[in-house]
């Protein structure tokens, strides 16, 4: 009889737990490639090992994807660190991907959109099932307060989703202590991201103020914030379904005399919902049009509200990204900035929008 084997870490046994959930459903014949997003920071590379355990297991392939944001002139080398973390772990392939972080919206935003840019060509380059994400509990509860520091919707409060195309996010509902524990109980080496403590971010002050939250207010105020994530969750999804049902029945069979083709909606139709419901659904509305999603607010929903509950005679609604909305014969007509150019007829765009709020894609 060999020697035994010494006890399994109850934390590198719990991320094991949750990842082998996460994919269980990919297992299958033809060894499907599942990837992890790996960052070289405690909560991706307890993910990585993770995977790099679970996934042959269920008869799946798992490699990784290193993004080097290029913040700093050590990011190559940490990315470069992370890659040989991941390959030592057993995976593969292993892709190292640098991308610019100077895009719109402040460098978070920017950060976040080339990140999953670059994750999803990753995907789509290697024929990969799954894309595995580190965010854990902690992360959610920070998203949640994020959300309610601004003012947000039950969109934003509903935090991250568990899955979302490509996407999945396993260890959801594991605090951060957790990872941090699997990977100092395997012996992993992590990096610590500087960004994390950087005052000049507003996820990393709150990261700071949150122990202080929970001193205050009580153990469990992370898990708590997770648990109105998902309440908000559910709501959100059937509020996008009651919209996705809205538009359908008020799209209208084409623009009004003498205007350019859009999407064209019935006001009757519309007034006749929930505010919630129709709210959303001329949000939806706006942005299948051309308003970029990040660039509207309360104020513009308001003023196309207004439009079919308190028609007074007013003129158009101008929206981000050159999309103007006016009403004209009872009908809401949402013209593009090329609408002139490349006219789009109002029914197939209408049945777009209605898709794209029912997935959750508003």
């Amino acid at each position: 009889m060999g020697p035994a084997r010494p006890p399994l870490s109850p934390a590198v046994a719990a991320v094991r737990v949750a990842v082998r959930a996460g994919l269980a459903d990919l297992a299958g014949p033809g060894a499907p490639l599942v990837l992890v997003a790996c960052s070289g920071g405690p909560d991706s590379v307890a993910l990585a090992a993770a995977a790099a355990f679970v996934a042959p297991r269920l008869g799946l392939r798992a490699g990784a994807v290193v993004v080097d944001h290029g913040w700093s002139p050590s990011s190559a080398g940490v990315a470069a660190t992370a890659a040989a973390t991941c390959t030592a772990l057993g995976l593969g392939p292993v892709d190292v991907v640098a991308v610019r972080t100077d895009g719109p919206g402040g460098p978070e935003a920017a950060a976040r959109d080339a990140r999953y840019a670059a994750l999803t060509a990753a995907a789509d380059r290697h024929g990969a099932r799954a894309v595995l994400l580190g965010h854990t509990l902690h992360d959610q509860a920070e998203t949640v307060l994020l959300g309610l520091a601004r003012g947000s919707g039950a969109r934003s409060l509903a935090g991250m989703p568990a899955r979302r195309g490509p996407f999945r996010r396993p260890l959801l509902a594991l605090p951060r202590d957790v990872t941090a524990r699997a990977c100092a109980d395997a012996g992993l080496a992590v990096w610590t991201d500087p960004a994390n403590t950087d005052p000049a971010y507003a996820r990393s002050r709150l990261r700071a103020l949150l122990p202080l939250l929970e001193e205050a207010l009580g153990p469990g105020l992370a898990a708590a914030l997770a648990r109105t994530a998902d309440l908000a969750r559910e709501d959100a999804e059937a509020l996008e379904a009651l919209a996705a049902d809205l538009l359908r029945s008020a799209t209208g069979p084409g623009a009004a005399p003498g205007l350019a083709p859009g999407l064209a909606l019935d006001t009757a139709v519309l007034a006749t919902a929930p505010d919630a419901v129709r709210r959303r659904a001329l949000l939806a509305a706006a942005r299948a049009a051309g308003s970029p999603a990040g660039s509207l607010g309360r104020a513009h929903v308001l003023a196309l509200d207004a439009l079919v509950t308190r028609w007074r005679g007013q003129g158009p609604v101008h929206l981000p990204g050159g999309v103007s909305v006016l009403r004209s014969c009872g009908r809401l007509v949402l013209r593009p900035a090329d609408a002139a150019r490349t006219p789009v007829p109002a029914g197939e765009n209408a049945e777009d929008v209605a898709r794209d709020v029912a997935e959750g894609r508003e």
